[in-house]
């Protein structure tokens, strides 16, 4: 009764703030800049309401009031999150507000907010965070909202040591006795929220009493077992902060005798967040856990496995999840580091070889636990258990197999879920163990497996039936296409297509695989003279299955399980995979979907909003199977369909309330038509002109403008000189793109790359785009970026890729047979600084293969084009140690650059 007379007040405040709202539009005006505190409450308050008029006309109330004045509605927010005579859910809004205007998950936006709140005024300031900070402990809700406001002023403040004093106030909450559990609950998680995302470094002289604090917090000494949950996942939020600690043995066996006692906790929450702790100090702390292990992790982890308690299941399972991860990465590591003759920086210790027969059997069990109609999204210990298995195989291969193959006993079982646990347990240990392992015992497999997805009256038995076909066709080809009962697994999945839709989603990837290793073994036994086999085991079933998934894909349920992404796909793969007595079927499969995509760009014009997005992802998957289609047709036969297939990507491209994955879908199946038709492709340049232009400006869109660019390189490729009379626009554009700073900087390399491709295009002509060319290349050469940033890591390798194959490129380009047109020598004086971004390359022991081959080539390049007028530029030990690098790599092709470039280089020596 008590919830629906507030439920009712909330309405009824909600009804009379949008009424006022609409009918008094300049007081509304007036008070944004008084902050009528009680109005804002209002506003606050509608933030709840079903109401979609109330609630549109209080947020269009707040973003007034943030563009008249921002300082003034911050302080507004802080006042009533701070007054405890306010409603929880007033209170509640105001802290979300508050923090939206200091906090974003994008990373740009961030920098502005941390930036504009910097320049607001200092009194202002302190006044909002003594409101936060008083608010500490004063909530009814949980976990706490002032802790997330203050943590948000706090990365933006400390590393300006504008607010020095927080992390004192926080661990004095956290520690005096005569603090309130709710202030000390909510000062724990300020402090992990803070330590989470700020730049460790910023609170070396601080780390200790923030880790005191939050271990002291999770202790069983501590009565309060909300206190305890907090601190456990301040300390999850806190790991990667808490390095030096790890690494000292006492302070580390005292936060693993917490953890650990933490997991035996009767309260399920504090159990599930210090397992979760547990997990990630395995990722993070591998090398350290070999004590804790014998003695204590290996117990409580097993027992969390069996728990009754579906939260606990998952942590104790997701704990073995990450150690199968950790030590399959140590296996990477300890090979690389023995090619390169150096020991491993971290040994495995095989923890997981050594629970296999402890672990594995509670796992299978798991497996058999589950519901016919279990929603596929939620995450249960039956799935994890399932994707555990997956990683165990993989981590211990063969090892694995005597433990699994005995629970296919239950494939013939009375209840459906051991039936659905044994193929299920098949399935996931394909991946891993040698095939030859496997092989008799998928052989004998498959003739279950044909009879369960025929006959089974289970859907759950059926769809792993097909999912574990797929899988054995991806990793055991040779035991489903040499066996006997193939043409009745084929008839089996051709059945599957008409089930239910998780079933025929399963049965298409199925198909996929198979297509795929079918195509592979005839290409194996095919005449060596010959392109392509001339047939192979399903062309005599090829079309009908063609028909089949053609007709999967038009089911009116294909919308669900991604069944009609799956129909198409699979489509593609039996294009791709199709042998020359298939031939006939190709092209008339290329006119049905050249005839699908011109119906479906009809009917879009009609489409609502609702349906827009389904018409983009069809559009897109039509795309992508005209692209697979046009690959397999002859070149003579592409041309006779061509003006149809342009004329379809054109309407694609033109239609002004297209998504920019169908824009950018269209333009890389173009790519595709250019590659195909060649020179002929210049014919369509008048119509695809503007659309080229705009996709090369789209820089928001930076899907878009990447494919643009790899329009243009293929534009080169096919076009050759002729491309001249389009180069002076087509350059001015990427060097804007270039320029541009809100452009991703994936598309830059790539943009780099396209100046050697034109260059090679237009040959000597290249000469005058060379000063602006050869500066940007300079440039992007004396970029650097902290080599612990991953992914900036990536991107700089890949970023030096692009600058060394515009070079290439450019040297290849400049050079021409007659002197008269020849322009080397406008290169020459940047050979120095080109062989410098060689030896950087060189010295580098993180470089990337494809980066070791680019180098290569390029030094070839300029060994073979300019001789011995170069001999003094390239006698340094980094050239030769990267041409000694490139031939003893593993790759053929790397290996082939190198050994050339190296011939190159004797052959200036011997001068």
């Amino acid at each position: 009764k008590q919830w629906y007379q507030r439920r009712v007040a909330i309405t009824a405040g909600a009804f009379t703030f949008t009424r006022f709202c609409s009918h008094h539009p300049s007081t509304l005006s007036m008070h944004l800049n008084t902050m009528n505190e009680q109005e804002l409450s209002k506003v606050l308050e509608a933030f709840v309401s079903t109401d979609k008029v109330a609630l549109q006309a209080a947020q269009k109330y707040l973003e007034d009031a943030a563009a008249s004045n921002l300082q003034l509605l911050l302080a507004g927010l802080s006042n009533r999150l701070a007054d405890v005579n306010e409603s929880e859910n007033t209170r509640k809004a105001a802290a979300i507000q508050l923090k939206n205007y200091l906090h974003s998950k994008d990373e740009a936006v961030k920098a502005q907010y941390h930036s504009r709140w910097l320049t607001f005024d200092a009194n202002i300031r302190n006044g909002v965070k003594q409101n936060i900070v008083a608010t500490l402990g004063k909530e009814s809700s949980h976990p706490s909202n002032a802790a997330q406001c203050v943590a948000a002023i706090a990365q933006i403040e400390i590393p300006t040591n504008q607010w020095p004093d927080i992390i004192q106030i926080l661990v004095n909450n956290c520690t005096m006795s005569n603090v309130d559990t709710r202030a000390k609950e909510a000062s724990i998680e300020a402090l992990g929220y803070i330590v989470e995302d700020i730049d460790p470094t910023l609170l070396l002289d601080k780390a200790n009493p923030i880790l005191t604090a939050i271990i002291n917090s999770m202790r069983v000494e501590e009565p309060n077992e909300r206190v305890r949950v907090a601190g456990a996942h301040a300390l999850n939020n806190s790991l990667e902060f808490a390095k030096e600690a790890f690494d000292n043995q006492a302070e580390r066996n005292f936060i693993m005798q917490v953890v650990c006692e933490a997991t035996q906790s009767k309260n399920v929450k504090l159990q599930v967040a210090a397992l979760q702790c547990l997990c990630k100090i395995m990722s993070l702390y591998y090398k350290y856990m070999e004590l804790y292990m014998n003695q204590a992790l290996f117990a409580i982890t097993f027992s969390a496995v069996n728990s009754q308690e579906d939260e606990v299941a998952l942590q104790g399972i997701e704990f073995w999840s990450t150690t199968c991860d950790e030590e399959m990465d140590l296996a990477l590591e300890a090979q690389e580091a023995h090619d390169l003759g150096e020991p491993p920086d971290v040994v495995s210790k095989h923890y997981m070889l050594g629970a296999l027969q402890y672990l594995i059997q509670p796992l299978l069990k798991r497996l058999t636990i589950q519901e016919e109609f279990d929603d596929e999204d939620d995450w249960n210990p039956n799935k994890a258990a399932g994707v555990c298995l997956m990683l165990i195989a993989q981590c211990c291969t063969d090892s694995v197999v005597p433990h699994v193959i005995g629970f296919q006993e239950h494939i013939s079982h009375t209840d459906w879920r051991y039936r659905e646990a044994a193929v299920m347990s098949f399935g996931c240990i394909v991946d891993g163990p040698d095939p030859k392992t496997l092989q008799q015992h998928a052989w004998n497999l498959v003739p279950h497996l044909v009879t369960l997805l025929k006959n089974d009256p289970s859907v759950p038995v059926r769809d792993t039936c097909a999912w574990t076909i797929g899988r054995i066709c991806e990793r055991l080809p040779q035991t489903v296409i040499l066996h006997p009962d193939c043409m009745e697994l084929v008839q089996a999945l051709l059945i599957s297509l008409n089930t239910d839709p998780r079933v025929a989603t399963n049965a298409c990837w199925a198909f996929s695989s198979l297509a795929e290793s079918a195509y592979e073994e005839a290409e194996k036994q095919h005449n060596e003279n010959e392109d392509e086999p001339q047939t192979y085991i399903l062309s005599p079933i090829y079309q009908h299955i063609i028909t089949q998934l053609l007709a999967t894909a038009d089911r009116s349920d294909a919308n669900q399980n991604n069944l009609r992404s799956a129909a198409y796909e699979a489509i593609m793969e039996l294009l791709k995979s199709s042998p020359r007595d298939c031939y006939a079927v190709v092209q008339t499969t290329t006119v049905m979907i050249i005839e699908r995509l011109q119906q479906l760009l009809l009917h879009r014009q009609n489409a609502n909003d609702k349906s827009s997005s389904q018409f983009n992802d069809l559009q897109s998957l039509l795309c992508a199977t005209l692209q697979a289609v046009l690959r397999r047709m002859q070149p003579g036969d592409a041309l006779q369909i061509s003006d149809t297939v342009m004329s379809a990507f054109l309407m694609m491209m033109s239609a002004n309330n297209q998504s920019s994955a169908v824009q950018e879908d269209a333009l890389m199946a173009i790519t595709t038509l250019l590659e195909i038709t060649g020179c002929h492709f210049a014919k369509y340049m008048d119509s695809f002109w503007p659309y080229l232009l705009a996709s090369l400006q789209n820089h928001a869109e930076y899907s878009v403008c990447g494919a643009a660019v790899g329009v243009v390189g293929d534009m080169c490729r096919a076009f050759g000189n002729e491309i001249g009379s389009f180069t002076d626009k087509l350059m001015e554009l990427l060097v804007a793109a270039l320029s541009n700073a809100n452009l991703h900087q994936s598309i830059k390399p790539s943009i780099l790359s396209t100046f050697g491709d034109i260059a090679m295009a237009i040959g000597p002509a290249f000469v005058k785009y060379l000063p602006v060319v050869v500066h940007i290349l300079q440039q992007a050469s004396s970029a650097n970026v902290d080599k612990n940033d991953y992914e900036m890591w990536d991107y700089f390798n890949e970023l030096r890729e692009g600058i060394i194959e515009a070079y290439c490129g450019i040297v290849q380009g400049l050079k021409h047979d007659d002197p008269a047109q020849n322009q080397l020598e406008a290169l020459r004086p940047h050979l120095q600084i080109i062989v410098q971004l060689l030896m950087g390359v060189s010295e580098d022991k993180d470089k990337t293969e494809s980066l070791t081959t680019a180098a290569c080539g390029l030094l070839g390049d300029i060994v073979s084009t300019y001789g011995s007028s170069v001999k003094h530029l390239v006698q340094f030990d980094g050239i030769s140690n990267l041409l000694a690098q490139g031939r003893r790599s593993r790759s053929v092709k790397t290996k082939h650059t190198a050994t050339w470039a190296s011939k190159e280089m004797k052959k200036i020596n011997a001068l």
